[in-house]
């Protein structure tokens, strides 16, 4: 049976196990740590298992002029690249406060690391869990980074072969990875959700299978369950008005409510 360890928590074929994508839908500024907190207790009265966010150390992973390009948009939260992500990125005492508030909630907090220093980082927090972007399924240092670490493993696959996926499993050296498919497309069309991917994988692979999804909408999530997905991952804010490129394909607290229940 395939299986995903997580602690005490195995996820099978016989299990679901949905993750709320907060990222950085706290926003930038004052407030963004109350807004983050506002998002995990919503998400825990969604009835999900996880929250999500994402850890960056800008200075390692762009180039110095990417950094400092201008970034003059209406979601910008700074005058460039650079101070546009600062802005949204989480010290490790923010964090720390946190995962408090989501251990506290009975919620797993965990997040997708960009580069190794926020492997370290993340390693320090103490997450039982990591997630693989898409971006980085062929980021093969990161992966063996990541694997050695021990712990679970959730990876995307948007814009990768079958020989990519086995590669970068084989970069992550053990066997407690689940694989999610994805489209890389913000938000997802519903004619290129391609969905019977899932099948393939489940087909291809002995991994738990899941689905990371960018689709404006939950009716496809029972389609995907049915076809074998196991595992969800799905953007979730407080309101899609709210200011940010994620929010207008992420769920509101009664979309994330009725996808858990469906």
């Amino acid at each position: 049976m395939r299986k995903l360890r997580i602690g005490k928590r195995v996820v099978s074929d016989n299990d679901h196990f949905v993750v709320a994508e907060i990222g950085h839908n706290f926003g930038g500024g004052p407030g963004r740590v109350e807004r983050a907190t506002d998002l995990i207790c919503e998400a825990k009265r969604c009835g999900v298992d996880a929250v999500k966010f994402q850890k960056r150390d800008n200075r390692t992973l762009y180039t110095e002029a990417f950094y400092n390009k201008p970034y003059d948009n209406e979601n910008s939260y700074g005058a460039t690249y650079g101070e546009h992500r600062e802005a949204l990125e989480l010290s490790f005492e923010e964090h720390a406060a946190l995962k408090e508030v989501a251990d506290g909630n009975g919620l797993l907090y965990f997040a997708t690391p960009f580069d190794a220093p926020s492997v370290d980082f993340l390693e320090r927090l103490g997450v039982s869990l990591y997630k693989v972007a898409s971006g980085d399924l062929k980021t093969i240092p990161l992966l063996r980074l990541i694997g050695q670490t021990g712990k679970p493993v959730i990876m995307s696959t948007a814009g990768g072969t079958m020989d990519d996926i086995k590669r970068a499993l084989d970069a992550i050296g053990h066997s407690n990875v689940a694989v999610l498919h994805c489209v890389a497309i913000y938000p997802t069309p519903p004619e290129l959700m391609n969905l019977r991917c899932i099948s393939t994988l489940r087909d291809m692979l002995s991994n738990v299978i899941g689905l990371s999804d960018h689709f404006d909408g939950k009716w496809h999530i029972p389609l995907a369950y049915m076809l074998g997905a196991r595992i969800f991952e799905k953007h979730f804010t407080l309101s899609r008005a709210q200011k940010g490129t994620d929010h207008r394909f992420s769920l509101e607290p009664s979309g994330m409510k009725a996808m858990v229940e469906d």
